[in-house]
């Protein structure tokens, strides 16, 4: 497929009822006729605004028809695409698109001035983009031609850059070539059964990969639809999930929805799937949404640099508190931090092998390097072990592992523990530093109730758990910090108590 645009030609350029929407929220419903027209004037623009073949147009736009028309005209133009967190700052949209070399910045208006202002090179062209669609990348394309052939790009070739969140160091940009993404996409059709009936409610941010390539490359291969929200609220949702017959969410939309009462078996009657992932999702919320829906949920386990792993079967068990088995085309092993892989059951390190696994890290051949077996398998740094069906069950990251005393903890243990009492919510357990035992184990807990007290956790662990495991501190809060996809920062809160046993 060397002459042709590998991942356009089969994401996006195949044939599908032109008439038929694929974008659908209150503005009305765009036809794939309509979007395509879109990205070919936009592909015009990029074009016209002097991106090569293989530079990279950095983008940090609200969600809309237009952005995520912007991502396939970047690919059908030979581009890479690199979406930025709308959350960034301006001092930190300054290292991606400095670290990135971005030849095309597309920015909202109201931080115009300070980008302009930040950014040294100004051979970098800015255009803008706003929520509502307006801007001077809007204006510049109505301008141009509904026609564009696509620029050949083959299976190797960068379509993507995603930074890593960089919760230690700096981020690391992931380099995700064509085949990456088109790998993933084929698998996810066959495995969750998506078809061209499938109406997708998206209320996902389209800079992640959950929202960006797990979401819209699958429904746009299979010509489907989708519920194109901003983002997630209980009363559209609520609404628009009666003309959807399927769900992408993190661990927080399912919560937020139980909460609801009208959330019910009849109000989801129609729905086929229901998909999470980002974060974990705790096995009470997977058991108590079957109890209301009738319906399980499908986690899986996905991440920036692979997208997806694994995934809970669509005909089979759907297992609580596991992210199922690994995707076709996927090989997973656990494996000790010298590469050993462990005896089924035991703890050890996820390491990946396949057509999804990114290229490396954007200009670190160090990173990369490190991060890579000999063997081509990728060091994800997630901890794990497989049960006796097979299932991954994920522990928590490697870095959020505890030495205590010599001994190693591993939170999401004590954490499931500590969960299972009905007056807490949630619970996230961290290392702290202790002068005795050079980590010390601490738990900060949202309760759903003021009931629970230290003492009833304490009493709760004492015949549980073995003692080194248990809490030197357990901390009450009102919410335990996230991040724009749901999961818990623990790198905040190692920060906040990280003076909790200095006298």
């Amino acid at each position: 497929m060397n002459s042709s645009n590998y991942l356009y030609d089969s994401v996006f350029g195949h044939t599908v009822d032109s008439k038929k929407s694929f974008l659908i929220n209150k503005n009305g419903e765009m036809s794939y006729e309509n979007f395509h027209q879109l990205v070919n004037k936009l592909a015009n623009t990029l074009k016209f605004s002097g991106l090569k073949t293989g530079d990279r147009v950095a983008v940090q736009a609200e969600k809309s028809n237009v952005q995520i028309a912007l991502y396939v005209a970047t690919i059908k133009s030979g581009g890479v695409y690199l979406p930025l967190n709308t959350d960034y700052t301006v001092n930190e949209l300054e290292y991606f698109i400095n670290d990135s070399e971005a030849s095309i910045v597309v920015i909202d208006s109201n931080n115009e001035d300070s980008i302009k202002k930040t950014i040294k090179d100004k051979s970098i062209k800015i255009l803008t983009l706003n929520g509502n669609e307006t801007g001077s990348l809007t204006s510049l394309s109505s301008k141009q031609d509904k026609v564009f052939d696509a620029v050949p790009r083959n299976s190797e070739d960068l379509a993507a850059i995603l930074y890593t969140s960089g919760t230690t160091g700096r981020s690391k940009g992931a380099q995700l070539t064509h085949k990456n993404l088109l790998s993933n996409t084929k698998v996810l059709k066959d495995f969750w059964k998506f078809n061209e009936n499938d109406v997708l409610l998206h209320m996902l941010p389209i800079y992640h990969t959950h929202g960006l390539f797990v979401a819209c490359n699958l429904l746009a291969y299979v010509g489907g639809s989708m519920i194109f929200l901003p983002k997630f609220d209980t009363e559209q949702t609520l609404k628009w999930i009666k003309s959807a017959n399927t769900m992408m969410g993190v661990p927080t939309f399912y919560t937020r929805l139980l909460n609801e009462d009208r959330f019910d078996k009849k109000s989801t009657e129609h729905m086929r799937l229901f998909i999470s992932g980002s974060a974990p999702l705790l096995a009470e919320t997977h058991v108590e949404f079957e109890k209301r829906t009738g319906k399980k949920i499908i986690e899986r386990y996905g991440m920036t640099e692979t997208n997806m792993n694994t995934s809970n079967p669509y005909d089979g068990p759907r297992i609580a508190g596991t992210v199922g088995l690994p995707l076709p085309g996927v090989e997973l092993r656990i494996s000790d931090n010298k590469g050993k892989e462990v005896n089924r059951g035991e703890i050890g390190i996820i390491e990946l092998r396949g057509d999804n696994v990114f290229k490396g890290y954007w200009q670190m051949p160090e990173k990369t390097a490190e991060s890579f077996r000999e063997d081509g398998f990728f060091i994800t740094g997630d901890m794990a072990r497989i049960d006796e069906n097979g299932y991954v069950i994920i522990v928590g990251r490697d870095k959020d592992l505890i030495i205590t005393g010599g001994l190693n903890v591993y939170p999401k243990e004590v954490e499931d523990l500590i969960d299972e009492i009905d007056s807490v919510n949630e619970s996230a357990v961290i290392a702290v530093p202790h002068s005795d035992f050079g980590e010390a184990v601490v738990s900060i807990v949202v309760r759903k109730k003021d009931s629970v007290n230290e003492q009833d956790i304490k009493d709760h662990l004492s015949e549980r758990i073995a003692k080194f495991k248990q809490p030197k501190k357990i901390i009450f809060a009102n919410n335990l910090p996230r991040n724009t996809m749901g999961k818990v920062q623990k790198s905040e809160l190692r920060k906040k108590y990280q003076d909790l046993f200095n006298n």
